[in-house]
């Protein structure tokens, strides 16, 4: 199935309420499970499938802590999930087979699993060697001090870190490498913080006691600033706009956020308000785009496609993790732009893209990654239709996206 989007006119109106933020919400689900008080308000829960996955695997673990079965769980395509999930399995008395989807068992974990295994987890492969499925006896973990390679994944240490204040010994981390995605480690931070334990950070090392997490009551999860990155690239390329995103806040501990500060570069404009932001537009965009995104990689696709779209010029360095997410997103990238009429020249670590006019083209892939589809959907604007393939992938973090495009003005037809 696909949908054919359309926008016949190239205005930007309207509230839209977002999904709240995956990441926060992932996060708060474990430590939930740690605390084990069951009476922990959540206000504002994501409702993405990758929550929804982590959410039943941790409420299975710990319904079976203690018993003698064992159980398979699987992440489907949820990185977030399949980390978080190894980690915490690692240290509750179930024994767990954790597999997960097609492309999920091709993604690296070994990085992980080894760094449990030397403080005290029991942990096999049941097929290749460094991936998904595996076999986790859980028991106590001793913790230690350890150095762990940073440049992969920030959800091997969020993982780490989370279960670090159950650990026997506390947790000393020794972060080598260019960090990839540094912001979410400190979100990790920022929340256990919340819950009253803490952290030593400082340059590339991280220290975590033995300790309690406090049983705060309430925590409010901002809307996601990673969804409204595909609302700022309809604003960029619409003439018109005057759009309030609802939930999001100045100081957010969402590395994301940084997605304000980019599109002053393509012409639009935010405005903080009480319950949100509002996006217009001043008309004055750059016309060569030069960004690293060794911090926000789930940002890369959104700004290629606002550039292509805009018929500008760009770079897009600190790429190289791309390779192993939900698909190799450099690759989709290049194949589906170039296939729409765009020069480009992609790497290991970097995409380049040269100042020209995308042309409709077949059917956008969208390989079985969410920020395909909502990055490209957006190209309607310029190009006044294009076509998605499985656009149904948007459930992974943001179930109703196609229906709040129908509220500012766009059109679909299912094919």
């Amino acid at each position: 199935m696909s949908y054919i989007v359309r926008k016949a006119r190239k205005d930007l109106m309207g509230n839209i309420y977002l999904p709240s933020s995956k990441s926060e919400s992932n996060r708060l689900l474990v430590i939930d499970a740690i605390i084990g008080t069951e009476d922990l308000m959540i206000e504002n829960l994501s409702t993405s499938n990758d929550t929804k996955v982590l959410k039943n695997a941790l409420e299975t673990l710990v319904r079976l802590k203690g018993t003698n079965i064992s159980v398979t769980l699987d992440m489907q395509d949820s990185g977030t999930a399949m980390r978080f999930i190894t980690a915490f399995a690692s240290a509750i008395n179930v024994k767990s087979l954790i597999t997960g989807s097609e492309r999920m068992k091709e993604r690296p974990l070994g990085i992980l699993v080894n760094t449990l295994k030397q403080i005290g987890a029991s942990i096999r492969y049941l097929n290749n060697e460094g991936y998904p499925p595996i076999i986790v006896e859980g028991k106590r973990i001793k913790g230690g001090v350890i150095d762990i390679d940073a440049t992969i994944s920030s959800q091997y240490i969020s993982a780490l870190m989370l279960l670090a204040p159950k650990m026997t010994n506390g947790l000393i981390m020794y972060l080598k490498g260019d960090i990839a995605s540094s912001p979410y480690i400190h979100m990790t931070a920022k929340v256990m913080e919340y819950f009253g334990i803490e952290i030593l950070m400082h340059e590339n090392a991280i220290a975590i006691k033995k300790q309690q997490y406090s049983s705060r009551r309430e925590y409010v999860v901002e809307s996601d600033w990673s969804a409204a990155s595909y609302w700022y690239e309809m604003a960029a390329l619409s003439e018109d706009v005057d759009l309030f995103l609802h939930g999001l806040k100045k100081d957010s501990i969402q590395g994301d956020s940084i997605i304000a500060e980019l599109y002053t570069q393509f012409g639009v404009h935010t405005e903080y308000l009480e319950n949100g932001v509002r996006l217009t537009k001043t008309n004055n965009h750059c016309q060569h785009f030069v960004q690293n995104f060794r911090n926000y990689p789930d940002m890369v696709q959104t700004l290629v496609c606002t550039a292509a779209g805009l018929g500008i010029s760009g770079e897009f360095q600190g790429l190289h993790n791309l390779r192993f997410k939900e698909t190799d997103r450099i690759h989709a990238l290049h194949t589906e732009l170039k296939d729409m009429g765009l020069t480009l020249d992609s790497s290991e670590d970097q995409i380049k893209i040269e100042r020209s006019k995308i042309q409709a083209s077949r059917a956008i892939r969208t390989f079985a990654d969410h920020r395909m589809a909502m990055a490209f959907a957006p190209l309607a604007i310029t190009l006044g239709e294009i076509i998605i393939e499985s656009p149904n992938v948007v459930s992974k973090s943001y179930p109703d996206f196609w229906e709040d495009l129908k509220k500012t003005g766009f059109t679909l037809e299912e094919i």
